[in-house]
């Protein structure tokens, strides 16, 4: 994956540190700050958690990573992508990716609402096959 071009596709400055950050986050999928940092120290023993916090902010800023919310524990950050929910472990916490039609469960909403809504955040909750052993 060229990160450089997809960092320079979304007006963002290429630095070692991003680059670090895309590939960790292309690695993991979804991860919180603190795991972030963790991560990170092994290449960049002198990298302060503020400046983590700048670069994830920036790249959120222009919608290269989004933020996950999800209730009850850290939010993590993913790389922008199609729209689609999440499904977490009660337990281990393990995050993973499922495509729905959200557009459809969006439109419903509105109807339902009579809210313009723009976009959604769909997050269920479970056990995860290795924790239902």
């Amino acid at each position: 994956m060229d990160y450089i071009a997809i960092l320079q596709n979304h007006n963002l400055k290429v630095t070692p540190q991003r680059l670090e950050i895309v590939d960790i986050l292309h690695k993991n999928g979804h991860i919180n700050i603190d795991d972030l940092y963790k991560a990170l120290q092994s290449k960049f023993p002198s990298l302060s958690l503020a400046t983590i916090y700048k670069n994830i902010n920036k790249m959120c800023d222009k919608s290269f990573l989004i933020e996950l919310k999800i209730p009850d524990q850290k939010n993590v950050y993913e790389l922008t992508k199609k729209e689609h929910s999440h499904v977490v472990c009660s337990k281990c916490n393990a995050i993973m990716d499922i495509n729905l039609d959200t557009l459809s469960i969006l439109n419903q909403a509105k109807e339902l609402s009579h809210y313009n809504l723009d976009k959604s955040s769909i997050i269920f909750n479970g056990l995860c096959p290795k924790c239902l052993d």
